[in-house]
């Protein structure tokens, strides 16, 4: 009946559409009746019903190897081609449209009758669960034969879901002013769930506290980029080849698979965590054979050509929704404000959008098939916030429609082969605060070179800033004031230095020197560089290693402490907070951490800092919301701190401070859950796998044992 109603509802649709569009016509030349023309219609929108049924999951999975961005730009092509063979299979050949028009009619179509058939579905909680039963079955039959039976009186499941960058205050607020219902409701509930913050480690971005939360390690991870000398390489946790090498690393070094190897499911992660089941996991974007596309998550969302055009209409209006915002703010003059032109719009649409509906739609198939453990990462709010501010408007907007996200995968829950938890969680927050070079007019490049005595861009070479970094140079190499751009020594035997920037904190590296720099051999070729930046407004303090000291952190005026002698609430770091002191210490430990190490400013009044790229909210380094993510679990699973008690008891080291401290933690937290409910899971490692970094080695697979 529902089939009935929907074609039914579609012939409608066309019969509308061919009254209203010039040039799209359902009758012959001559003329037809209205029956004739009903009946013409009815055959067209039939045959466009089984063409979509049909042939768009064929052309789908023909297209996986097409971009993320193409191809969503291709439905509307695609499906207006299926419209136009429709209308060629009608008699006497009275269907016909202009190519440009069957494209609207095709979207229009699709759209109402995915609506009608989502609006019957509903109506009738019986069909629902049958569909929903045989979608299960379907999915289990085709599924590994480790995959773990559904039962809604055995074990549950587990979904976590990880907010990008929703810090715990923001979440906290956002429930509070009632943006975000269903969180909300689950605090306030009495037999809900639990909220905690935790603290980050000093690099609070994702590519660092993913790893840890999937993979139980981020050791050696000191930034979002940086460079390593003994390769020349600039390792960048975007990259497909960087995240999987950083997952290697973490393997290798915890001989464990990771959080989901057993009957596990890893949907819009930058790490794998084990899983088998991958969709948008951008480690494994990089390998190639059966199951380790990244992108083979598309195939099951946009072989409905109505989700496709769904998603394609959604794209295309929130495209829109931010070149309106980046306007209005231009023109009310907001501050701090960054440029949000060329292809942002395109790809906050496909963070906000493509990216949201494909996972929430993996993650429902994967309860829909009853896995053991599901892992997601929703990035909408992560992406706004950087360019809007994390407290914005905007940035509002997102967690509202990422709350009924959340609302959907509760609800389907319910209908699910077995029961399950759901688990929120944040990977760090977001600090707001203008960028450093508004802020000064010169980036932290500029700065650098101009303390090293090397030329820098025209436009910064008048700021203040770069005038006082060249003034220090010419004093500290006595060189007169006319000169006009003062070099250090033996320039032509040294390279410039490597600059790279992952939020408010950066990463100096000199190439030339093997190993990392002492302070001694930096003072040496650059005598200015230290105390430009030291010194500077913009800058809180910096990490370098001392021949005669050992690693040592500067700050403004001279201030220097040896970091074994750090402590928290004092000297440069003082403003940082609790946990500030033993972050650096941790990360000074890595052997890829750079010859200097810089954290920008931070104002504890206002919460703000100052990042060295163009974000006006931005993660990466100490201070404020940013290290402050947060953790929600429902009530029955074992109180994180509680479980951090047990480890201390059982003789592992107190966490600075107290509270949940480190991703690392947290996994220890995660995989804890997953032992209470779902048994055992026994960690893995490939036949032959040793852990090093090369590209032929195997990855360890799900269910191989140790």
């Amino acid at each position: 009946m529902r089939i009935v109603a929907v074609w039914a509802v579609s012939t409608l649709t066309m019969l509308a559409l061919a009254g209203i569009l010039p040039d799209f016509r359902l009758q012959s030349d001559d003329g037809d009746t209205i029956t004739r023309t009903a009946f013409t219609a009815a055959w067209g929108a039939g045959a466009f019903g089984l063409l979509s049924a049909l042939v768009w999951p064929v052309l789908v999975r023909a297209l996986l190897i097409v971009p993320a961005l193409v191809l969503g730009a291709l439905v509307f092509f695609l499906n207006g081609s299926l419209l136009l063979i429709a209308l060629s299979l009608i008699p006497d050949g009275r269907g016909d449209a202009a190519p440009e028009t069957a494209v609207v009619v095709a979207a229009v179509m699709s759209a109402v009758a995915s609506a009608t058939s989502t609006a019957l579905a509903v109506r009738d909680d019986e069909a629902y669960r049958r569909r929903l039963s045989r979608l299960a079955d379907r999915r289990r039959r085709r599924g590994s034969p480790n995959t773990v039976e559904p039962d809604r009186d055995g074990p549950p499941g587990t979904v976590f879901l990880q907010l990008d960058g929703v810090g715990h205050d923001v979440l906290v607020k956002a429930a509070a002013d009632g943006l975000m219902p269903t969180v909300a409701g689950w605090l306030a509930d009495s037999s809900g769930h639990r909220l905690t913050p935790w603290r980050t480690d000093w690099s609070s971005q994702t590519g660092a506290s993913q790893l840890a939360l999937l993979h139980g390690s981020n050791h050696d991870v000191p930034a979002f980029r940086w460079y390593e000398k003994e390769t020349g390489t600039v390792m960048v946790s975007s990259r497909p080849a960087s995240a999987l090498e950083m997952q290697r690393r973490a393997i290798a070094r915890t001989r464990d698979g990771g959080l989901l190897t057993i009957d596990g499911a890893s949907r819009g992660n930058l790490f794998s965590g084990g899983a088998g089941q991958l969709a948008l996991v951008l480690s494994m974007a990089a390998r190639r054979g059966k199951g380790r596309r990244s992108r083979s998550g598309y195939f099951a969302y946009f072989s409905d050509p109505a989700n496709a055009v769904r998603t394609a209409l959604s794209f295309a209006a929130e495209v829109g929704r931010e070149i309106g915002q980046s306007t209005r703010a231009r023109a009310r003059k907001v501050t701090p404000r960054v440029k949000r032109g060329g292809l942002y719009p395109f790809i906050r649409a496909f963070a906000t959008v493509v990216e949201r509906d494909v996972v929430v739609a993996a993650v429902i198939g994967d309860m829909f098939a009853g896995r053991t453990a599901v892992y997601a990462d929703l990035v909408a709010y992560d992406e706004v916030a950087h360019h809007s501010g994390p407290h914005s408007r905007d940035a509002e907007k997102v967690l509202q429609r990422l709350d009924r996200s959340l609302a959907l995968i509760a609800k389907i829950a319910d209908h699910t082969p077995r029961t399950y938890r759901i688990v929120l969680l944040s990977d760090h927050g977001q600090s707001p605060g203008e960028t450093f070079a508004g802020r000064y007019g010169l980036t932290l490049k500029d700065l650098v070179r101009a303390g090293c005595g090397l030329p820098v861009r025209r436009r910064a070479r008048g700021t203040h800033s770069a005038s006082e970094a060249r003034d220090a140079v010419r004093i500290a190499l006595h060189r007169p004031p006319e000169a006009e751009e003062p070099e250090a020594e033996h320039p032509a035997k040294r390279s410039d230095p490597i600059v790279l920037a992952s939020g408010n904190l950066g990463l100096i590296s000199f190439p030339d020197i093997e190993g990392r720099a002492s302070r001694e051999e930096i003072d040496r070729r650059n005598p200015a560089l230290l105390s430009t930046l030291a010194n500077h407004p913009g800058i809180g303090f910096l990490l370098v290693r001392s021949e005669e000291h050992g690693s040592v952190v500067l700050g403004p005026g001279g201030a220097e402490v040896p970091v074994d002698r750090l402590a928290d609430g004092e000297g440069p770091i003082a403003v940082f907070g609790t946990g500030a002191a033993a972050a650096v210490r941790r990360t000074d430990t890595f052997p890829h951490v750079a010859d200097i190490m810089v954290n920008s400013m931070y104002d504890p009044d206002t919460g703000t800092v100052h990042a060295f790229e163009e974000q006006i909210g931005s993660h990466g380094g100490l201070g404020g919301e940013q290290s402050r993510p947060f953790l929600l679990w429902p009530r029955g699973m074992t109180d994180p701190l509680d479980i951090v008690a047990a480890e201390t008891a059982d003789g592992a080291p107190p966490p600075p401070g107290g509270g949940l401290v480190g991703a690392e933690a947290v996994h220890r937290v995660l995989n804890r859950w997953l032992l209470e409910f779902s048994g055992p899971q026994v960690p893995v490692r490939a036949e032959g796998f040793t852990g090093t970094p090369h590209a032929d080695e195997p990855f360890p697979e799900r269910g191989t044992a140790v």
